[in-house]
């Protein structure tokens, strides 16, 4: 429950302590004084939005916390735990706006997100406002209550979830079988050139073995030629050759007297000379034994060769680029090849999560009908206390064609204020007043089943006067008696029900406005009662009636 509030530099608020109670609490004063200012408070502290505006005129920022003493709620202590943010038993949030409009906010001293603060503090408060009729309005508003009523929110939630799931596959499934047809095509030509390469077999450095064997397939009577003048040149030619030059110098040369160092080497040199010459000639003729056209081979490697250059020129590539162009292709077809095996994959989880998707929406379904009726039937008792003594209220769950991210079915309240009247959608009522009464009626049954420990109704009596406001009053006071109820009103008749009773009042100092909250003991509190059933000039009448509500609510 909320404990204390603390308002800094709020709207005209300049300064405001409050510590509070369970039960029913009344906040009421003077058109203008800011009745709703601790109720927009509160909602800044639950990650309402804000701006600038909020910041007190001449300050540099507004500070709001909010105490709440969680010892009867161990889901919101273990959400803190969890977090690392647990403090004993209490749950303080504090949100700083400045007045350039930047907001921070903590929960327990530490620094949180707003999406933190706003979900921990739909687990403590429950705002009911005064234009709720507006958005009961629409048809997901009424959904989401009978959710809520049911305790169905939960799978609502995991419906939304898988419906997402589905939808995100079938979206996939539908894109892929959309590309299939482009697919096939790339699929065969990349299988032709696949098979072309394989069959093509080129292994690496083989282009180049084959360009050096045709060279020298080529050139084998060239070099037969060269070989047999050159080993001619050295040993074979009759008309005079190396050799025999050579041996003619060393006979001419030993016979050279003295025999000097020098003329020793120079015989040396030339032996050598002779020896190498000699061995030189005889690799030539082995060279040249070795030597035999193969016309055959030659046109076999030119061939080859041919087939590997048209290949290269088809698919406009370098010779020496076909090894990598085929690894490319078949990394592409096997990748095409696999995301023709996905959309089997992609299709059976897709039925998969339709089925799953039908399973739980079916199930909501079941519930939600097992739910409204009891639902109904609660709203139309309430009705009935509140002045509408024939009126009978309806939930209908109209089946849709298709599953939704909602379910199976569209849910809408319908009324029929009147005897033979039919039911029609409470859209259509034109009747505001109607509209506010029907409105609470919904709004005090679903507190009824609430787990959230407070509940702030702001001015949802507006448009609601005499005897049916006091059962206003009763019906909120009965929901306060489970937790803790907070109740902005202009009406006598609902804030005698209060079991604690606040004021709220303008003042104008040093010309500047500010905004005050005291909390009424005996006769303030008959005063202010008596005041709002009369008026700034209080009668001796009109404040014998308060006493006379004040009294009978204690003896309720």
């Amino acid at each position: 429950m909320l404990s204390s509030i603390a308002i800094s530099n709020f709207a005209i608020v300049e300064s405001l302590d409050l510590e509070f109670k369970t039960g029913m609490t009344v906040i009421s004063g003077e058109t203008g004084a800011g009745k709703s200012i601790m109720v927009d408070a509160l909602s800044l502290c639950l990650g309402g939005r804000t701006d600038a505006g909020v910041v007190r005129h001449g300050e540099k920022r507004a500070d709001i916390s909010a105490t709440f003493d969680i010892q009867a709620y161990p889901h919101v202590h273990d959400w803190l735990e969890e977090r690392e943010l647990d403090q004993d038993q209490h749950c303080i949030l504090r949100r700083v706006i400045s007045k350039e409009g930047r907001s921070k906010a903590y929960i327990n001293g530490r620094p949180c997100t707003l999406g933190d603060l706003k979900e921990v503090g739909s687990h403590l408060v429950d705002i009911h406002g005064q234009h709720e009729h507006q958005s009961l309005l629409k048809k997901s508003a009424q959904r989401q209550q009978l959710d809520e009523f049911g305790q169905l929110t939960e799978l609502s939630k995991q419906v939304a979830q898988q419906y997402g799931t589905w939808k995100q596959l079938k979206e996939e499934l539908s894109a892929q079988q959309n590309r299939s047809s482009e697919q096939e095509a790339k699929i065969q030509l990349l299988a032709y050139q696949s098979q072309e390469l394989e069959q093509l077999d080129l292994k690496e450095g083989e282009i180049e073995s084959l360009e050096k064997e045709q060279a020298f397939l080529s050139n084998i009577a060239d070099s037969q030629f060269k070989a047999y003048q050159a080993s001619g040149i050295l040993a074979d030619n009759d008309e005079g050759n190396i050799c025999s030059l050579l041996n003619q110098a060393l006979q001419s040369a030993s016979q050279i007297t003295p025999a000097t160092k020098e003329l020793e080497n120079a015989l040396e040199m030339m032996n050598a000379a002779l020896i190498q010459a000699q061995e030189a000639a005889d690799s030539l003729h082995h060279y040249q034994d070795t030597l035999e056209q193969d016309p055959a081979r030659l046109a076999q490697v030119e061939e080859r060769l041919s087939h590997i250059y048209d290949t290269a020129r088809k698919h406009k590539q370098l010779p020496e680029a076909l090894l990598i162009l085929r690894e490319s292709v078949d990394a592409e077809l096997a990748e095409l090849q696999g995301s023709e095996e996905s959309i089997d994959v992609l299709k059976e989880k897709e039925e998969q999560a339709y089925e799953k998707l039908t399973a739980l929406a079916t199930n909501l379904t079941e519930q939600r009908i097992a739910t409204k009726d009891k639902l109904a039937k609660q709203v139309e008792e309430q009705l009935h206390g509140l002045g509408m003594p024939h009126a009978r209220f309806f939930i209908q769950c109209q089946p849709l064609n298709q599953v939704s991210a909602n379910g199976f079915e569209e849910v809408e309240y319908l009324i029929a204020s009147n005897p033979g009247q039919p039911a029609q959608a409470i859209r259509k009522v034109a009747s505001g007043g109607e509209l506010s009464r029907i409105s609470l009626g919904i709004q005090v049954v679903t507190a009824n089943t609430s787990v959230i420990p407070t509940l702030v109704f702001d001015e949802v009596d507006v448009g609601i006067s005499g005897g049916v406001a006091e059962v206003v009053g009763r019906m909120l006071r009965s929901v306060g008696a489970r937790g803790q109820v907070f109740c902005v009103t202009h009406l006598a008749q609902v804030a005698a029900q209060g079991n604690q009773h606040l004021r709220v009042s303008k003042q104008v100092a040093n010309e500047a406005t500010s905004s005050q909250v005291e909390q009424l003991k005996d006769t303030q509190r008959t005063h202010e009662i008596a005041r709002l059933l009369g008026g700034i000039e209080l009668t001796e009448q009109t404040l014998a009636h308060a006493r006379e509500m004040l009294g009978n609510v204690q003896l309720q």
